[in-house]
C-alpha cells in the first residue's frame, strides 16, 4: 500500500522555493559584481532572500528527522517540498522573522512543522527532531563563516564580505535562540522528553506564550548587551568583526542615512 509520504509529487521541491534560491544566486552576484546601481538595494534583496532560505531549510529539517523518525503524515502536509507557504505558521517562521530582521538584525526563531509526535517512538528521536532545526542553523552559519575563518577573503569584494558577516549573524543569533531551553522553542523540545509528565502538564500553557516572551526580554537594555556581546565573541572567534556586521547591516538597511564610515574605510 502507498501512503501518503511515498508520491514523489509531496517530495518535489517547490517552485517557490527555486524562485528565492534564484533570487538569493542573482542578487548575490550583483552584490559581488557591483552590479547594481545601490549596492544596498543588492544586499537587502540577497541576504532576506538567503535568510528565508535557511528558514526553509530549518523547517525541512524536523519534518525529514520526523519522517526518518515514524511521522509518515509529514509528506502529505506538504513540509518535505520546501515551500514556505505550506507552513502551518507562515506569518510566524517566515514574514515575522524577515520583519526583525529588518528592524533590529536578529535572527528570530519560528515554528511551523505540525509533527504528529504520537507516531514517534522513543525519547532521543523527539529531542532529535527539536534539535535538527537549529542544527540547521549551525550549518548554515559555518558555510557563511567559512571565507572568514579560512582567510579565504582575498578577491571578495567588501560589500559581499558585509553581507555575508550580516547573514552569518542572523544565523548565529537564531540558533543560540532557538537553543534556549523556553517552552515552544526547540531548545525545550530537546528537553521535553527527559521531564516528569507533571512538569510537562504545568509548563505546557506556556508553550504558545515563550517567544513573546524572549523577545520581551530581549528589549531590556542589560539582557540585550549580554546577548550580543556573546553573539559578538562567537563571531570573533571565527574570525568576524564587529566592523563587518556592523557594515552589514548599514548596507541592508538602505532606506536609513548612509553611514559614510564603511565606504571609507573599504
Amino acid at each position: 500500500m502507498t501512503t501518503a509520504t511515498t508520491r514523489h509529487s509531496d517530495r518535489r521541491i517547490s517552485p517557490v522555493f527555486l524562485g528565492i534560491v534564484a533570487v538569493t544566486a542573482v542578487t548575490g552576484w550583483a552584490t559581488w559584481t557591483g552590479f547594481a546601481e545601490q549596492p544596498g538595494v543588492a544586499v537587502f534583496l540577497f541576504v532576506t532572500a538567503a535568510w528565508i532560505v535557511s528558514l526553509c531549510l530549518h523547517e525541512y529539517a524536523h519534518a525529514r528527522t520526523a519522517l526518518h523518525s515514524g511521522d509518515i503524515s509529514i509528506g502529505a502536509k506538504g513540509y518535505l517540498t520546501l515551500n514556505p507557504l505550506k507552513y502551518t505558521h507562515a506569518l510566524l517562521s517566515i514574514v515575522l522573522p524577515v520583519i526583525f530582521v529588518m528592524m533590529g538584525g536578529i535572527g528570530l526563531p519560528g515554528g511551523a512543522v505540525w509533527i504528529e509526535r504520537n507516531r514517534i517512538q522513543g525519547r532521543w528521536k523527539h529531542s532529535l527532531i527539536s534539535a535538527a532545526g537549529p542544527l540547521t542553523n549551525v550549518l548554515f552559519a559555518v558555510v557563511c563563516t567559512a571565507p572568514f575563518w579560512l582567510d579565504a577573503l582575498d578577491g571578495v569584494p567588501a560589500d559581499f564580505q558585509f553581507a555575508l558577516a550580516f547573514l552569518a549573524l542572523l544565523q548565529v543569533t537564531a540558533a543560540l535562540l532557538n537553543f534556549l531551553p523556553v517552552p515552544g522553542l526547540d531548545g525545550y523540545g530537546m528537553i521535553e522528553p527527559w521531564l516528569s509528565h507533571n512538569i510537562r502538564r504545568q509548563v505546557e500553557p506556556l508553550a504558545p506564550f515563550g517567544l513573546l516572551l524572549v523577545i520581551a526580554i530581549l528589549w531590556i537594555p542589560a539582557v540585550n548587551g549580554v546577548f550580543f556581546d556573546v553573539i559578538d565573541a562567537l563571531l570573533r572567534s571565527l574570525n568576524i568583526d564587529e566592523f563587518q556586521t556592523y557594515c552589514g547591516q548599514n548596507l541592508y538597511r538602505f532606506w536609513t542615512d548612509t553611514n559614510e564610515f564603511c565606504s571609507v574605510n573599504q
